[in-house]
C-alpha cells in the first residue's frame, strides 16, 4: 500500500478543510479566492488562499488525486521541508502568472490547488523523467516527459483559446514554480540532464515569446 508522507497528509487535510468551509459558506468562498479585483484592492492572501479552495467534491478529489501519486517522487528527492516550499512557491507561481495575464480583467477569478499541483508533478517529471504515464485518452504509456510538454503546449492553446472553465494560466506558472524551484535545489540537473532541462523548458520560452509578441 502506497505510504502518505505526513507532509503530503498535511497538504491534503488543508485543502479538504479549506473547500469543505468554502462549500458550505459562500462569504468565506468569496472573500478568499483568487480576483483580480480583490487583489488590487490590497488582499494579497487572496494569491495564497485560492489555493486551497475548490469549486466542488470532483475538483478537490482530482487535485488530491494527483498530488497523491507525485509528491512521494519529490519528498524522496528534496524531504519534506523543501517539498512543502517547492509546493507554496508553485501555488503562488500560479497565482502571480494569472494576475499578470488577467490584470486587466477586474472580474476574474478562479479556485484551486492546480497550480501547486502542477508545480509538484513538473518536479517530478525533471528528477525522474524516464517514468512513463498514461492519460485517460492517451492509455499508450508515454515517457513523463513528453506529456509534460504537450501538457504546457496544450495549456498554452487553452490559455489562447480560454478553453473552458480551467485556469490554465495557473498550471502554467505553477509549472514554472516548480521548474524553477526544482533547479534552485538541484543544479546538478543541468549537467547530468540537461537535454531534458531544456526540452522542458521550451513550453516556457514559447508562452512568453508570444505574451511579447501580443498573440496571448
Amino acid at each position: 500500500m502506497y505510504n502518505l508522507h505526513v507532509a503530503t497528509i498535511a497538504i491534503i487535510a488543508a485543502n479538504i478543510l479549506v473547500s469543505l468551509r468554502g462549500f458550505s459558506d459562500t462569504t468565506f468562498f468569496e472573500r478568499y479566492k483568487f480576483s483580480i479585483g480583490g487583489i488590487k484592492a490590497g488582499q494579497r492572501e487572496r494569491t495564497i488562499t485560492s489555493g486551497f479552495l475548490h469549486v466542488d467534491f470532483s475538483h478537490l478529489l482530482f487535485n488530491m488525486f494527483t498530488l497523491y501519486f507525485f509528491a512521494d517522487v519529490v519528498i524522496s528527492w528534496f524531504g519534506p521541508s523543501k517539498f512543502l516550499i517547492l509546493y507554496l512557491i508553485s501555488l503562488l507561481a500560479g497565482s502571480l502568472l494569472a494576475l499578470f495575464f488577467h490584470k486587466d480583467e477586474p472580474y476574474y477569478s478562479a479556485v484551486g490547488a492546480s497550480g501547486a499541483v502542477t508545480g509538484v508533478l513538473y518536479s517530478a517529471i525533471l528528477l525522474n523523467p524516464n517514468m512513463t504515464l498514461a492519460l485517460f485518452f492517451i492509455p499508450i504509456p508515454l515517457p513523463a516527459y513528453v506529456l509534460g510538454i504537450g501538457y504546457l503546449l496544450y495549456s498554452i492553446y487553452g490559455m489562447k483559446k480560454r478553453l473552458g472553465n480551467i485556469g490554465h494560466t495557473a498550471h502554467f506558472g505553477g509549472a514554472i514554480g516548480g521548474y524553477a524551484v526544482t533547479l534552485l535545489f538541484m543544479p546538478s540537473l543541468l549537467s547530468t540532464d540537461t537535454l531534458v532541462v531544456v526540452l522542458l523548458a521550451v513550453p516556457i520560452i514559447i508562452l512568453f515569446i508570444l505574451e511579447k509578441l501580443g498573440k496571448i
